[in-house]
């Protein structure tokens, strides 16, 4: 089985990865940093901090950038959403 090449375009999006054995979470700086990386890219993007429980993420909360997510080990069902369009949005029973 062949597989595509990185610089061929694919429908599948990339998959960019800031889990917590990183040295710190996605910070604005790396957003930033990213977004310019990633241009020319049309697809979407989601970023997330991965932390093992909230006590590490406690330690980083204040360098989290805006329009992220937040997953925790020990609480795994959950996310953090870091502002944007989904905040307040109904749950269905």
């Amino acid at each position: 089985m062949t597989r595509p090449s990185p610089l061929q375009p694919t429908k599948k999006p990339p998959f960019l990865d800031r889990s917590r054995y990183s040295a710190c979470p996605l910070s604005p700086k790396r957003q930033i940093e990213l977004e310019e990386t990633l241009k020319h890219s049309k697809a979407k993007r989601i970023y997330v901090s991965a932390f093992p429980d909230f006590r590490e993420f406690k330690r980083h909360v204040d360098n989290i950038a805006w329009e992220t997510e937040v997953w925790i080990e020990n609480n795994p069902d959950h996310m953090i959403h870091f502002n944007g369009p989904k905040l307040f949005s109904a749950y269905n029973n």
